[in-house]
């Protein structure tokens, strides 16, 4: 389970452009609060402590304030064009007993022996759509390869997931697979260079999106 941590955080009363550049150059991330149906907060946090909190898996935070202090997940992240740096999150206030659907990164362990009869591993869906507590979000499914033979594969019905864990996925679906070589090479050549996609950053939007903040 991914854990919680806390976040400092300071009410915004002064918005744009210009106001967020000045909180980023003092290593403050600008963002909201907003769920529950109560007003949505602009606050910043400490960038360090966000970035360091999500580089460790973690979705829940605490966001302490001066008067408050309320439980939050992090449902959204902008990033700068290389991916290094916070520029705005958004957190949505959630309670102990809530249910959330949010993704989920899924993390293959072990070596196939499929990989030794000359097959080549590949992996169809990198996260899983899933629906559990807040208290009990998994920072990974943990998918084992170790008995993956050539021509076999694992699909999201075979998935052994931590109790309480609903995928809302097609069940059918193929997350990893041994195949062979030549079948994977054939599949690399027909998809020319510039129709692949990008590599995704969770949360990232493109600057335009940025809102007035």
């Amino acid at each position: 389970m991914a854990e919680t941590v806390v976040l400092t955080a300071q009410e915004r009363k002064v918005y744009g452009t210009r106001v967020a550049r000045r909180l980023r150059q003092q290593g403050l991330v600008p963002a909201v609060v907003y769920g529950h149906k109560e007003a949505t907060v602009s606050v910043s946090v400490p960038g360090e402590d966000l970035l360091r909190a999500v580089r460790h898996g973690a979705r829940l935070v605490e966001l302490k304030q001066t008067d408050r202090s309320e439980t939050a997940l992090i449902r959204d992240l902008q990033w700068d064009p290389l991916g290094h740096d916070i520029l705005h999150a958004d957190f949505t206030r959630v309670a102990a007993d809530e249910k959330v659907t949010l993704p989920v990164p899924i993390i293959l362990r072990g070596t196939a022996p499929g990989l030794a009869a000359g097959g080549a591993l590949s992996q169809a869906i990198h996260t899983l759509t899933v629906e559990c507590l807040v208290t009990a979000i998994p920072d990974a499914i943990r998918v084992s390869v170790a008995e993956l033979q050539l021509e076999q594969a694992i699909h999201i019905r075979d998935l052994k997931l931590p109790e309480g864990i609903t995928v809302k996925d097609d069940p059918e679906a193929i997350v990893v697979q041994i195949v062979h070589k030549a079948v994977e090479a054939e599949t690399a050549v027909a998809t020319p260079a510039a129709e692949q996609a990008e590599p995704e950053i969770i949360g990232r939007k493109d600057k335009e999106e940025e809102e007035a903040e």
